[in-house]
């Protein structure tokens, strides 16, 4: 387990990451009460939250941003293994600062959470959603650079920065759009469906049965709900899977490439170019 924490204007930025070859429990507490955001990059940890007799527990925390208020009597537990190691970035305030953060952002947080301003319980739960691609990129940034010193620091602040901004952008739109709850479960269970067969997807029809969803409904609202189209996000997936199985687990471009999905070595380059701005070649460099 490694942590880093860094203090930017009155927010607090935990970066927290841990690999395990056998199943690792791991607990960790605040020393006063603090509104925040949780952001879950790569892995699949599960994360149960405990506080006096009741707890809530999630078992798919890949990609999901999570709001909360917590004072110092809420515990939350990870539990880390070889397939599902931890990416976390915690961004959090006490409240008696919210009126001393800059660009605004004490204003976003009475507006779009004022449930956590004024908490009724030990632990209060705010939005969530899963993060956007732009989001992921920044996360992957994040836990991925080779910065050091001064200028990681200066590098974190800046991709801190705009991981708020899309994050209160998100919430934004949350607040405007029409999806039932129902529907908005089913959405989720789509893209949970896509992320676990990167490399044979089911075509769009079939994933339109499989969630009970008509295929209209669903290119139209899983766009909303993830801002971008069905097989658009699915792309997004399978390159962050082969930029990880290369820098981290030693595949070859070739083995990454068919892992996920490409049959053309080409066609696979070209994406991942597109979407890093390097070629799959230059990882190891």
């Amino acid at each position: 387990m490694t942590r880093e924490i860094i203090e930017i204007n009155d927010f607090i930025i935990l970066i927290e990451e841990a690999q395990a070859e056998q199943p690792v429990v791991d607990s960790c507490y605040f020393d006063e009460p603090l509104i925040a955001v949780a952001i879950y990059g790569e892995g699949n940890v599960d994360l149960t939250v405990k506080y006096g007799q009741k707890k809530k527990s999630f078992q798919y925390t890949k990609g999901l941003a999570l709001a909360f208020y917590a004072n110092e009597k809420v515990e939350f537990v990870h539990t880390v293994s070889a397939d599902n190691p931890l990416e976390c970035i915690v961004i959090a305030t006490a409240a008696r600062n919210l009126d001393q953060l800059p660009n605004q952002e004490g204003e976003l947080f009475g507006e779009l959470l004022n449930q956590l301003v004024h908490p009724k319980d030990h632990y209060v739960e705010g939005p969530s959603f899963f993060i956007t691609p732009e989001m992921q990129t920044i996360v992957n940034q994040v836990f991925h650079n080779q910065y050091k010193g001064k200028a990681k620091m200066l590098f974190f602040r800046s991709q801190i920065t705009s991981l708020l901004a899309h994050f209160f952008g998100q919430l934004s739109m949350m607040a405007e759009e029409k999806i039932p709850s129902g529907e908005r479960e089913k959405l989720l269970m789509a893209r949970n469906i896509l992320i676990e067969d990167l490399e044979t997807p089911p075509s769009l029809s079939e994933l339109s049965r499989k969630i009970g969803l008509n295929t209209f409904k669903l290119k139209k609202s899983f766009k909303e709900l993830f801002g971008v189209p069905v097989f658009k996000y699915l792309q997004n997936e399978r390159l962050n899977k082969a930029h990880q199985l290369i820098r981290e687990e030693g595949f070859t471009i070739q083995e990454a490439a068919w892992q996920v999905g490409y049959d053309s070595l080409s066609s696979f380059s070209n994406a991942f170019s597109k979407k890093f701005g390097f070629r799959p070649s230059e990882i190891k460099q």
